[in-house]
């Protein structure tokens, strides 16, 4: 089976939103490797609307020589969205037909490498809370951001996070890979 991951930055306040503003001076190679890592294993990635429009605005325009171009650019991509329709423009972008939850099910069942949820913070947060987000990094960055979206809000279902690996980097990154349990303890 395969497994579903998603890995954020967060500041130390919890914002997982809009990290280019606010990552950058502390972005170091411990963080790039472990991001390489994490591409390495993925070969389908899920976005959601937002994050697929930002982006599909952005690194099919990206340098050649960098990394991440390199690899979302090609790689096979399903978007979620209750808006959108018809052809995406963005190659190897799809619409995920039906319920979100029923396709990913269905994906994981099939062969190949890690499903990555990249960015999408709404369909992170469904999966995470069905039950079917296997393992969640976060790579916390020493800032306050002071504003924007959080990952877990008030009122969410306790659950069960079981730390696999964490890891401080050279300019004070803590990059913390979780397992989920698999239930929800509300």
């Amino acid at each position: 089976m395969r497994k579903v991951t998603s890995g954020l930055f967060h500041s130390v306040d919890g914002v997982v939103e809009s990290p280019d503003q606010w990552q950058f001076d502390s972005f170091d190679g411990e963080l790039g490797l472990g991001l390489g890592m994490f591409i390495s294993r993925t070969d389908t990635v899920i976005l959601g609307r937002t994050t697929y429009e930002q982006w599909a605005g952005y690194w099919p325009n990206a340098e050649d020589d960098d990394d991440f171009a390199s690899f979302i650019n090609p790689v096979q991509k399903f978007v979620a969205s209750n808006t959108l329709s018809g052809d995406l423009e963005w190659q190897n972008s799809q619409l995920i037909e039906g319920g979100l939850e029923d396709f990913i099910r269905e994906l994981k069942q099939g062969e190949g490498g890690d499903i990555a949820v990249c960015g999408s913070i709404s369909v992170v947060r469904q999966l995470l809370f069905a039950n079917l987000l296997d393992e969640l990094t976060l790579m916390q960055h020493p800032v306050v951001a002071g504003k924007g979206k959080h990952l877990f809000e008030p009122g969410d279902p306790t659950t069960r996070l079981v730390l696999q690996d964490a890891q401080i980097t050279s300019k004070g990154n803590v990059i913390m890979q979780y397992g989920l349990r698999g239930e929800n303890l509300n």
